[in-house]
């Protein structure tokens, strides 16, 4: 057999000896995150997550505290409620997002081979979106995004994402003033505003060119059952094969995408 260990303080302990318990601040702060993830999508406050632990409030605020600086926790200052943070989502995501990316492959493979563009599953934060799940045609050469946020204002995944939250919350997210990177990025807030009331009327948003100049895109919000966004579905490519004049075509096929990505996350 096989040792159980091979630390010399380990191997050279006796039936009788008592190993160290827990380490009591981690124990807790981990236990903080699965009530956290548990409350997700709206997130709670530090006095109700405080009780589900069972410690007290100024020790769940401590370490929220450190957890929010490490960005495994985020804290909604209009509410004061604590969600999931970006760096877990990117923990996850390196780590293969594998029950999420697993129930959902099938569709970004069909809409791949369907459209022949690269799809895209990205998921959300309380500051943002990053992808976790990308298939792109065997044929091209295509920019891998799995594990990258992205500006919200100059993608269609960020827009899908800002136009199903409120009009504060969504204005709240944007990083002011809002930088260009192309001719036609957006960058005047309330341009985007009504941008993304044209795209929540569509079912679908768009990018053409924003952030990359040939790249182009659309992308439909993934609802949870309080109809805000889990996540985005995107179909993209360059834009000799995704010009606009394709956009009335792929925007059904992402919104489709999403409600079918939707059922299998919620079943």
């Amino acid at each position: 057999m096989c040792p159980v260990a091979t630390d010399p303080d380990v191997t050279e302990m006796g039936p009788d000896t008592v190993l160290p318990s827990r380490v009591q601040s981690v124990d807790r702060a981990l236990r903080l995150l699965e009530v956290v993830a548990a409350t997700a999508p709206r997130g709670e406050t530090v006095t109700t997550l405080a009780s589900r632990c069972d410690i007290n409030r100024a020790t769940a605020w401590r370490l929220l505290g450190t957890l929010e600086a490490r960005g495994l926790v985020e804290r909604d200052p209009t509410t004061n409620r604590y969600r999931i943070g970006l760096a877990m989502i990117r923990m996850s995501a390196a780590a293969g997002y594998d029950g999420l990316v697993r129930r959902t492959r099938h569709v970004l493979e069909r809409v791949s081979e369907q459209t022949g563009e690269t799809a895209d599953l990205a998921v959300a934060g309380q500051q943002g979106v990053t992808y976790v799940g990308e298939v792109a045609p065997p044929s091209v050469m295509a920019i891998n995004w799995v594990a990258r946020e992205v500006p919200l204002h100059a993608t269609s995944t960020g827009k899908a994402f800002l136009a199903w939250l409120p009009r504060d919350e969504a204005r709240g997210m944007l990083d002011l003033p809002l930088p260009r990177f192309t001719d036609t990025t957006v960058t005047d807030p309330e341009a985007l505003m009504a941008e993304l009331i044209e795209t929540r009327e569509r079912g679908y948003a768009e990018c053409a060119g924003e952030l990359e100049p040939a790249l182009y895109g659309v992308s439909a919000p993934i609802l949870n059952l309080d109809g805000r966004p889990l996540g985005v579905f995107s179909i993209w490519g360059p834009v000799d094969r995704v010009p606009v004049s394709r956009f009335p075509e792929l925007g059904p096929l992402v919104v489709e995408a999403a409600a079918e990505v939707r059922a299998a996350l919620l079943a």
